[in-house]
């Protein structure tokens, strides 16, 4: 008997359609070369963990309704006196996505979570790193609508990253595009 597989939309999508446009448009003779998602870094930090203790639970529960994936809890290093930081203090909680949710996530991040922003004019197209990997700083956590406005104490922002296998900024750009993120048209 066999049965079926779940497979993500966006990654149907990057299968069907994305990646042999990406081998025609660059000429890869190998489908190993054609850029794909490696994996999404999501995190928060928190500045005000320092005077609040519930800010920490509060981003774990907002990062865990978005993502599907409980962070981790990203502490303080060395202690700064000018900012009252100790060794060991909470300051922020991070994730990591690969496999089925990242596709997962994606879909969602760019077609229910952007277009949700007042005023969209697209996404910054100059936040890539020189190889590939592209970063997104999103304002409030709101965005996403498996976030409740009522469930939130604070308004946070959140980090984006993503991580992709292209070697340069152009081939990085060109899989986000055609995998549907809204940069701004110039």
């Amino acid at each position: 008997m066999v049965t079926e597989t779940y497979v993500p939309r966006m990654l149907a999508r990057y299968r069907d359609e994305v990646a042999p446009q990406l081998q025609r448009d660059f000429g890869y003779a190998n489908v190993m070369q054609i850029p794909a998602l490696r994996k999404m870094s999501i995190n928060i930090g928190l500045g005000e963990a320092i005077e609040n203790g519930n800010a920490v639970d509060s981003a774990t529960k907002d990062l865990l309704a978005i993502t599907g994936q409980r962070p981790f809890i990203r502490r303080s290093t060395r202690a700064i006196s000018n900012f009252k930081l100790r060794e060991g203090m909470p300051i922020g909680v991070a994730l990591t996505l690969r496999g089925h949710r990242m596709w997962e996530f994606y879909d969602r991040l760019v077609n229910a979570s952007l277009p949700r922003v007042r005023d969209f004019r697209g996404v910054p197209d100059e936040s890539f790193d020189g190889h590939g990997n592209y970063s997104l700083g999103l304002s409030e956590q709101l965005l996403f609508p498996e976030v409740s406005f009522d469930t939130v104490d604070r308004v946070r922002g959140l980090q984006v990253n993503i991580v992709t296998s292209a070697r340069n900024d152009e081939e990085g750009k060109r899989l986000l595009e055609l995998l549907g993120m809204p940069f701004v048209r110039r």
